[in-house]
C-alpha cells in the first residue's frame, strides 16, 4: 500500500489491526536498528583506543556524541514530526541513522567516529518521538498501547542486548570498524518497507518550530555535559569547564522563561502539571543515567582489569539488558493487570540493589558471580523501564502523545549523556587517586612506582591494563596494583548508580504512587482536570 496524501493535520489510522501490527512491528525495527550499536560500540571502546589511540574523554566523547543530538534535538524532532508528519520525520531519522553507522564504517580516527555518531544520534532523535506517536496514534485504547509501548521497550533492549554480541563476532575476525554494518544493512530495509506501509500523522493542533527554545536546549545540554566530561581532564576550575557550566545555567533559565511565553513551546512545561508525566520524566533520567554509566564503566573493568574481548563483554553484559527483551511481553500483560507504579517502584529497588551489590566486585571476580549481580540489575532494570514511558504516556491526554513522547525520550537521552561523563570522570580521578596507595602496598621499589604512576597519569587509566616492566614478577605486581584501584574506582560507580536508582524509587512513590489497579480512566491527567481541554492544547 502507497501512502496517502494527507490534507488535513491528522489522518485517522486504516481500519483493521494488519496496519496497526505492520506500524508497531516498524516503530520497534526502528528503535531497534538506532540502538543497536549504542552498547556495541560501548564494549568495543578498548579495542578502539588502541586502535585510534583515544584518551579517556576521547572514549567518553564517542559514547556522548550520539546521545548529545539525541538529546538535545529530541524535543524539536517531535515538534517536527506533529507538524510535517511521523512517518516523514520516521523515515527521515532511519536514514540519517543509516548515514552515520556509513561515517563510522570508513572512519580514520576518532573525530571522525565522533561525527558518524552524531549523525546517528540525530537519526535516533528524529526516530524516538515519531515511533512512539506512530503507536500512539494506532493505540487509542490504554491497555493496547500498554502491550505495544512494552513491545517498543523490549525493541530498545534488544538492540542494547545483541549489539555487543553481534559486534564481539565481527572484532574478533574482522576490523572494529565493520560493527556499525549490521545496522547500516537492516536500517536500509526497514526504510524501505516503511516508506511503503506506514501511513503519516500529524497533530490535531496547529504548531509552528520553537527556534529560540531549541538553540537554548542545545546550549544547556552541551554546556552540561561538556563541562562534566572536560572538568575531569581540565580541571574543574579552568576557565572552559566555568564557562561550560555557566552557560548551561543561562541556557536552562533563558529555555524556561522562553517556553512560558511561546504561543507554540517546543516544550509545553503545562505537560509538568501532572505529577505522574512529572514523576516519569525524572524517575526516566535518573535510571538512564545509572544504567548507561554503568554499562560505560563495567565495560571498562571487563576490558582492562579481566582483560575481556569484546565478544566476552558482551556476554557478560548480556543480562543487563537482555531481561528486558525477556520479560517484555510479561511486563507489558502486568501493566493491565495491576499498577504500573508498583511494577516501577519494584524494578527500581531491585535494580538499586543490584547495582549496589556491584561493590562486591574485585579484580579477580569470576564471570558466574558477575553474571548474578548483572542479572538482578537487568531484572529491575526491565520490571521499570517499560511502566515508566506507558506512565508518561497514559498520564497526558491523547492529542499530546508526541509531545509526551519527546519530552520523555529527551529525559531519557539527558540521563544517558550524562551517565558516561560522570562516571567517565568518576573512573579516572577515583583510579589516580587510589592507585599509589596500592602500589605502595605491593612491594615495587619507588622508581617502578613512579614508572607505573607517570605512565597512567599522562597516558591515561587505560595505558594501565598493558603495563610492562622488566621482569614478569614486576609487571603482575603493578597489574595488580592497577586492577584494584580500578575496582575501586567501579565500586564509587556503583554506589552512585544505586543510590540514584533507589531515589528514583522514592520519587516514583511520592509523585506517581503504587495504586493496585491500573487507571480505566481518559488520558487526561489529574492536574490538568481543572483546565479545559483546549487550554493545553
Amino acid at each position: 500500500m502507497s501512502a496517502i496524501h494527507v490534507p488535513s493535520p491528522s489522518a485517522p489510522p486504516r481500519s483493521g489491526t494488519r496496519h496497526a501490527t505492520a506500524t508497531i512491528v516498524l516503530a520497534c525495527l526502528g528503535v531497534f536498528v538506532s540502538y543497536l550499536p549504542v552498547v556495541g560500540v560501548s564494549v568495543a571502546l578498548p579495542v578502539i583506543q588502541q586502535a585510534l589511540d583515544a584518551s579517556t574523554a576521547g572514549l567518553q566523547w564517542i559514547t556522548d556524541a550520539f546521545i548529545l543530538p539525541t538529546a538535545a534535538l529530541l524535543l524539536t524532532c517531535g515538534m517536527i514530526g506533529d507538524l510535517y508528519g511521523r512517518k516523514k520525520t520516521w523515515l527521515a531519522g532511519l536514514a540519517l541513522a543509516c548515514v552515520g553507522c556509513l561515517v563510522c564504517l570508513t572512519a580514520g580516527g576518532v573525530v571522525q567516529v565522533c561525527v558518524g555518531q552524531a549523525l546517528t544520534g540525530i537519526g535516533t532523535a528524529a526516530l524516538l518521538p515519531s515511533t512512539l506517536a506512530l503507536i500512539s496514534h494506532v493505540c487509542p485504547d490504554h491497555r493496547k498501547r500498554a502491550t505495544a509501548i512494552a513491545l517498543w521497550t523490549a525493541s530498545l533492549g534488544l538492540g542494547l542486548t545483541l549489539g555487543p554480541l553481534i559486534n564481539g563476532v565481527i572484532v574478533e575476525h574482522a576490523s572494529w570498524r565493520w560493527i556499525f554494518l549490521p545496522s547500516l544493512v537492516i536500517g536500509l530495509v526497514t526504510v524501505l518497507a516503511g516508506a511503503v506501509v506506514l501511513t503519516d500523522s500529524r497533530a490535531e493542533r496547529e504548531r509552528h518550530l520553537d527556534i529560540p527554545g531549541q538553540l537554548l536546549a542545545i546550549v544547556a545540554i552541551t554546556g552540561l555535559v561538556y563541562g562534566v566530561i572536560e572538568g575531569g581532564s581540565a580541571g574543574w576550575g579552568s576557565a572552559e569547564v566555568v564557562i561550560a557550566f555557566a552557560a548551561a545555567a543561562v541556557g536552562l533559565v533563558a529555555f524556561v522563561l522562553v517556553e512560558l511565553r511561546s504561543p507554540c513551546p517546543m516544550l509545553d512545561l503545562r505537560l509538568f502539571r501532572s505529577s505522574a508525566f512529572s514523576g516519569a520524566a525524572l524517575v526516566m533520567a535518573l535510571t538512564l543515567f545509572a544504567q548507561v554509566g554503568l554499562v560505560f564503566a563495567l565495560s571498562e573493568y571487563f576490558g582492562l582489569v579481566h582483560h575481556a574481548s569484546t565478544w566476552d563483554i558482551g556476554v557478560r553484559l548480556v543480562a543487563l539488558n537482555g531481561f528486558t527483551v525477556v520479560l517484555g511481553p510479561l511486563v507489558g500483560r502486568l501493566m493491565n493487570r495491576t499498577s504500573p507504579g508498583l511494577l516501577l517502584v519494584t524494578g527500581l529497588v531491585i535494580g538499586g540493589v543490584g547495582a549496589l551489590c556491584v561493590n562486591l566486585f574485585q579484580a579477580s571476580t569470576g564471570t558466574g558471580e558477575a553474571a548474578l549481580v548483572i542479572g538482578v540489575l537487568g531484572i529491575g532494570i526491565a520490571l521499570a523501564i517499560a511502566p515508566i514511558t506507558t506512565i508518561a504516556m497514559n498520564s497526558v491526554p491523547h492529542r499530546l502523545a508526541g509531545s509526551a513522547g519527546a519530552s520523555n525520550s529527551a529525559l531519557r537521552q539527558i540521563g544517558s549523556a550524562l551517565g558516561p561523563a560522570v562516571f567517565g570522570v568518576v573512573l579516572t580521578n577515583r583510579t589516580l587517586d587510589t592507585l599509589p596507595g596500592h602500589l605502595a602496598a605491593s612491594g615495587l621499589s619507588p622508581a617502578d612506582q613512579g614508572q607505573v604512576n607517570g605512565m597512567v597519569s599522562n597516558v591515561g587509566i587505560q595505558a594501565g591494563a598493558f603495563l610492562h616492566l622488566k621482569t614478569p614478577e614486576t609487571t603482575g605486581r603493578a597489574l595488580s596494583a592497577y586492577g584494584a584501584s580500578f575496582t575501586d574506582a567501579l565500586h564509587t560507580c556503583a554506589l552512585i548508580g544505586g543510590i540514584g536508582m533507589l531515589a528514583a524509587a522514592v520519587l516514583a512513590l511520592v509523585l506517581i504512587g503504587i495504586r493496585v489497579r491500573p487507571a480505566h480512566g481518559t488520558d487526561v491527567p489529574a492536574a490538568a482536570a481543572t483546565h479545559p481541554a483546549g487550554d493545553m492544547s
